[in-house]
């Protein structure tokens, strides 16, 4: 067991002292630059080092690209030296059986006592909220244009938080493309959370998206859950430990209190825009579609924040890393449905 990391910060000290993170001090522009550098990163053997480039053209916040890009530091993030580790707590838990002896009692009440950790807790404060900007100004952040023919830069890493008319929360991962210092695309294709809520509403609806933070959170928002179930739910478990959420100033949603940074605003379903095409992962460009926009009202960060993206593109990349995380951790739970499947195998190289 490793230790609980509570900011991107910490997370890539601890991959610095393990020789896992690449500090990159030269400047580096966001426009293609940044984006080729990380994806040579991403194309090491074992999916390259973490890149922290803390000079960035047109911006005052580092950058970090390829946080979770290898097996390690995906296995850190949650805690554990191996993702076999992390397969073992989810095995436990699927494969309990009621006890039949006192020897299974307290077996199964130490591996039921993890579950304690997995409530989200509310908190008045948190380190996302240190500093309130002044305005609202998107263009300070720097915020990656990857590939040419890309419709402009993207923001690629963000937990999106929204919420259902029945109260229900969702953090969820759609890559947003910066349209201006004050809004963004929103890609809610129809069959994700995000746009159920906001089609269901047919009003305007409040959204909060958060960057960086403890990397699980990260990861835990790609998680294929079902639609109920909240994602830092799954993160808490993980991390052994409540996942700590404050209110936004904006609106009611509750959003990690860790982040590095937390965007604040409404999505509203008649509000469309085009957006469009992006270098995605087969190698080609999506296609360009209409899309709702995401208009931010407020920015809050961390006095210390690191601003985090990743390079969509032609596998190996470090979404691969993710996916091999949710081959091992939902294999216990496949196996308890399906109990002829004996393992599962995505090759790093052909994930899309």
């Amino acid at each position: 067991m490793l230790p609980t990391f509570r900011s991107t910060r910490a997370f890539l000290e601890f991959c610095r002292e393990k020789g896992e993170l690449a500090i990159v001090d030269r400047e580096v522009h966001p426009y293609l630059e940044a984006g080729e550098i990380a994806d040579r990163a991403m194309r090491s053997p074992g999916g390259g080092k973490a890149l922290l480039f803390t000079n960035v053209r047109g911006s005052d916040f580092p950058l970090a690209v390829n946080i979770l890009g290898s097996e390690n530091r995906m296995a850190w993030a949650m805690g554990e030296k191996s993702l076999a580790a992390v397969e073992s707590r989810i095995a436990a838990l699927a494969e309990l059986e009621p006890p039949r002896s006192l020897g299974e009692a307290w077996s199964a009440a130490r591996t039921l006592a993890g579950l304690r950790h997995v409530p989200p807790r509310t908190v008045r404060t948190g380190a996302c909220q240190e500093l309130v900007e002044p305005s609202v100004d998107l263009s300070r952040l720097p915020v990656l244009t990857t590939w040419p023919q890309d419709a402009g830069p993207f923001i690629t890493w963000p937990m999106v938080f929204s919420r259902s008319l029945s109260g229900k929360a969702n953090c969820g991962m759609y890559r947003m493309q910066v349209f201006d210092k004050t809004s963004t695309g929103m890609h809610w294709q129809r069959q994700k959370d995000g746009r159920r809520h906001v089609d269901e509403a047919a009003r305007k609806i409040p959204v909060a998206v958060a960057l960086g933070g403890p990397p699980v959170l990260t990861w835990a928002a790609t998680a294929p859950l079902p639609p109920d179930i909240f994602e830092m739910l799954l993160a808490g478990f993980l991390q052994r430990r409540r996942v700590p959420m404050v209110r936004c100033g904006v609106h009611d949603l509750l959003v990690p209190a860790e982040a590095d940074f937390v965007l604040e605003g409404w999505v509203d379903p008649e509000d469309l825009r085009r957006e469009g095409p992006f270098g995605d992962h087969t190698g080609y460009y999506s296609q360009a579609g209409d899309y709702p926009v995401f208009r931010v009202e407020r920015i809050t960060r961390r006095r210390d924040a690191i601003f985090p993206a990743t390079v969509v593109g032609i596998p190996p990349k470090e979404d691969g890393f993710l996916g091999l995380a949710t081959e091992r951790l939902f294999l216990p739970l496949i196996r308890r449905v399906h109990g002829e499947i004996r393992d599962l195998h995505l090759d790093r190289k052909s994930v899309v």
